[in-house]
């Protein structure tokens, strides 16, 4: 008995799997990566005497697996991710032995595989396009280059903004240091200043005191010159001569008393002179001792008028010194507070700049690791195509012997767009008419 129908095949119908649902990447979806859903489906041919063939979009190009992408990946992520990529291949190939005990379900695609395979060939003999997913690759690693240059180029810059910082506090620093060591110096020289103004002080006091006990000494000495002299004067004034006379004898009294007088002459002459030598010995004396007083104290004022002015400038000299010092400690106080803002605002750079960096390497570990997760999708989906190549090949040359396949070319032109893929030309695209006759259970089907 013979049976012949007519089938309209579409690029509608996808590769089933073990549950007859098709198989849909999903993983690249815009929220994951930037990527556009893609699902894997069979374009095939459409014939009959009304219909027409469309270019597709992207040609169908060979698969073969990379060897290179199934070595494990060298980066250092947390080791649960590993483990359950793990789990993930396990659960894949349970999955595939699944899909080898259904393999009888998947004969019916046998035919559709034909027309795919000569499909194929026609297309590859068009021509072939490059695919649209590395481009997407590319542009967003060199995005990511970009974004790591960015960070790189600000680490830099706030490297140097630390070390400029970090050169003002060192200034600071050192010119902290100098004011330090300037104000010990000045203290010191304010000490020495104040033992000379103390020494100066009691040199002072034991000249005072010196004055004072020669000026008692002089009043002293001055009385005793003259109450001396006082008592001299009357002395001499006091004085008076007893005579006695003996009348009985003849005396020649005018020349006694002459003798007497002249005698007593003498003795106040030479009383007078020795005590006029005396007094004026003593004032020669007194009044050289008064001159060396005199001097010693006009010395002594004079050093004392010294000592005052070298007290005066002392002062002076410390008042500035005081109001030095306290301008330093101002400036000092200013150049502290200057200091500890630029090291806190140098420490709020630096920690703006770690939380950066943190940030930029937690990116950088994200971004691997979705990478990673790429690439071990379709190094999942490269072993899951290589296998169902496997089992296909397997089945073709198994059943290979059964089918046959007639396939003929007829020249049209079409413009129609089918599935969303449209012609680039308008080149006259060939029409396939695909007869196919199988032989089972000594029944022949027909296909057209």
């Amino acid at each position: 008995m013979s049976l012949s129908r007519t089938k309209r095949i579409s690029s509608s119908n996808s590769v089933r799997s073990s549950s007859g649902g098709s198989r849909r990447l999903s993983g690249f979806g815009p929220g994951q990566g930037g990527f556009s859903g893609i699902s894997l489906s069979s374009s095939s041919l459409y014939a009959g005497t009304n219909g027409h063939h469309h270019g597709l979009g992207a040609s169908l190009t060979s698969l073969s697996v990379n060897k290179s992408l199934l070595a494990p990946l060298n980066l250092e992520i947390d080791p649960s991710l590993s483990m359950s990529r793990a789990h993930e291949k396990e659960q894949i190939k349970s999955l595939n032995n699944r899909f080898a005990s259904f393999i009888d379900k998947v004969r019916f695609l046998e035919q559709q595989n034909k027309m795919l395979e000569t499909k194929l060939e026609l297309l590859q003999g068009q021509g072939v396009s490059r695919s649209n997913v590395e481009p997407l690759f590319e542009a967003y690693m060199a995005g990511l280059r970009r974004q790591m240059d960015l960070v790189n180029n600000d680490k830099t810059k706030l490297d140097g903004e630390l070390r400029n910082m970090q050169g003002l506090v060192e200034d600071y620093k050192h010119k902290y240091e100098d004011e330090i060591n300037k104000r010990n110096n000045l203290e010191n020289d304010f000490v020495i200043l104040k033992k000379d103004v103390d020494s100066a002080y009691l040199v002072k006091a034991d000249l005072e005191d010196k004055v004072g006990s020669l000026t008692d000494e002089i009043n002293f000495l001055r009385n005793i010159y003259e109450e001396e002299l006082r008592e001299l004067q009357a002395s001499i004034k006091d004085t008076s001569v007893v005579v006695q006379m003996d009348n009985s004898r003849s005396l020649n009294m005018e020349q006694i008393v002459a003798e007497v007088k002249a005698q007593y002459e003498e003795i106040a002459a030479r009383s007078r002179e020795e005590a006029e030598a005396w007094y004026k010995s003593k004032f020669d004396q007194m009044s050289v001792q008064a001159s060396q007083f005199g001097d010693e104290l006009r010395m002594v004022k004079g050093e004392v008028a010294e000592v005052n002015r070298l007290i005066s400038r002392l002062q002076s000299e410390i008042e500035a010194v005081k109001a030095q010092r306290g301008s330093l400690e101002n400036q000092l106080a200013e150049a502290e507070e200057r200091g500890e803002l630029a090291v806190k605002e140098a420490k709020a750079r630096t920690r703006d700049l770690e939380d950066a960096l943190q940030r930029a390497k937690q990116d950088m570990a994200r971004q691997l690791r979705e990478y990673q997760d790429l690439m071990n999708l379709k190094l999942a989906l490269d072993i899951e195509i290589a296998t169902y190549r496997k089992l296909l090949e397997g089945e073709e040359d198994r059943l290979g012997q059964q089918s046959i396949l007639n396939i003929q070319a007829i020249s049209s032109y079409s413009t129609k767009s089918t599935n969303g893929f449209h012609s680039n030309s308008s080149s006259p695209a060939p029409k396939l008419l695909i007869k196919t006759t199988e032989t089972r259970d000594h029944s022949r089907f027909s296909t057209h």
